[in-house]
């Protein structure tokens, strides 16, 4: 199985790259969301700090290499939704637009054409599909149990 492998080389901080002028990182999302309109700013915000958590949860939040696949990513957000946002979590995702992995493949594809982003080799969105479903796990947790 092939990974796709990304970075956010501005995780920690505002700046994104990819234009002439460096601009925040809020001045990214806010073109991407001009630009398509597909999904909610929060998400893009929810996307990055979710980066964040899920190298530190790694133990790649230190030096240079802070690569994670479309899968850790994707596993990494689920768990920092339902912390987040514990029996809310399915809700908010699709309040912002976001109802499958393969957004956050979307989303994340869009970060790294703006720049914001970086990425390796021939990977791409395709590695973030069918990751897990958000049924099973943001609503499958909060049923009640059957009798």
């Amino acid at each position: 199985m092939q990974s796709f492998l990304f970075s956010c080389p501005f995780a920690a901080g505002v700046l994104c790259s990819g234009s002439v002028n460096d601009q925040s990182f809020e001045d990214c999302v806010s073109r991407i969301c001009d630009k398509n309109g597909d999904y909610d700013p929060e998400a893009y915000w929810f996307l990055r700090e979710g980066l964040d958590r899920t190298t530190r949860r790694l133990g790649r939040d230190a030096g240079k290499d802070r690569h994670v696949s479309g899968r850790e990513l994707c596993e990494g957000l689920r768990d920092y939704a339902i912390e987040q946002y514990g029996p809310l979590a399915l809700l908010v995702l699709t309040q912002w637009g976001v109802y499958e992995t393969a957004d956050f493949g979307t989303m994340v594809m869009e970060l790294v054409n703006a720049g914001v982003f970086g990425k390796r080799g021939g990977e791409g969105k395709a590695d973030f599909d069918k990751v897990f479903s958000f049924e099973e796990a943001f609503a499958a947790p909060y049923e009640p149990p059957e009798k």
